[in-house]
């Protein structure tokens, strides 16, 4: 029996670290580096992996090394890169990124509907930015990773009756929130 290769086992779930790590620390180059560390830990600790679900595996390792950067920062430790620059070169790099970003909006779609589906989409990400950490973290491990709530239960080391009532009050309060800003 062949051991498990790192790059089959968890850098095929970078992109969905990755996603995790922006929605809870809601900062690009803190998500990126939040995301090399986890993976640095992962590839240190590999040898250790048992075997189970990877994804929930490297989701735990991400969650543990966000929290990590969060205490830092509160702590006041990190200072952002970002204030060095002046603003020209912020505008200058923000237009470069915005380059990279392929489009997402179907092109048979005309302009009002593919405005619609922005401003839905713009609206459901803010709703779930004004969300407290640990019910922001539940809703984007079960409806955008698809993670079992075993598996939320297990990277968040809560009692899976804990996950479903998390689950139920993000629900609500983006509810709330959406029907609040349609009126």
């Amino acid at each position: 029996m062949t051991a498990p290769d790192f790059n089959e086992v968890v850098l095929v779930h970078l992109d969905a670290a990755f996603n995790l790590a922006m929605w809870l620390l809601r900062d690009t180059h803190a998500a990126e580096d939040v995301v090399q560390d986890a993976m640095l830990r992962a590839l240190t600790y590999f040898r250790s992996y048992k075997g189970g679900d990877a994804r929930a595996w490297v989701f735990q390792i991400v969650r543990n090394a966000a929290f990590e950067h969060l205490r830092s920062r509160k702590a006041g430790m990190v200072v952002p890169l970002e204030t060095l620059h002046s603003n020209d070169d912020r505008d200058a790099m923000s237009r470069d990124q915005t380059n990279d970003i392929p489009e997402l909006i179907d092109p048979d779609d005309g302009p009002e509907a593919a405005w619609m589906k922005e401003k839905n989409r713009t609206d459901i990400e803010k709703a779930i930015d004004t969300l407290p950490l640990e019910l922001r973290e539940c809703i984007v491990l079960r409806e955008f990773e698809e993670l079992s709530y075993k598996d939320i239960a297990q990277i968040t080391a809560t009692p899976i009756g804990t996950v479903m009532s998390r689950l139920w009050r993000a629900r609500q309060l983006l509810l709330q929130t959406l029907v609040a800003e349609g009126d």
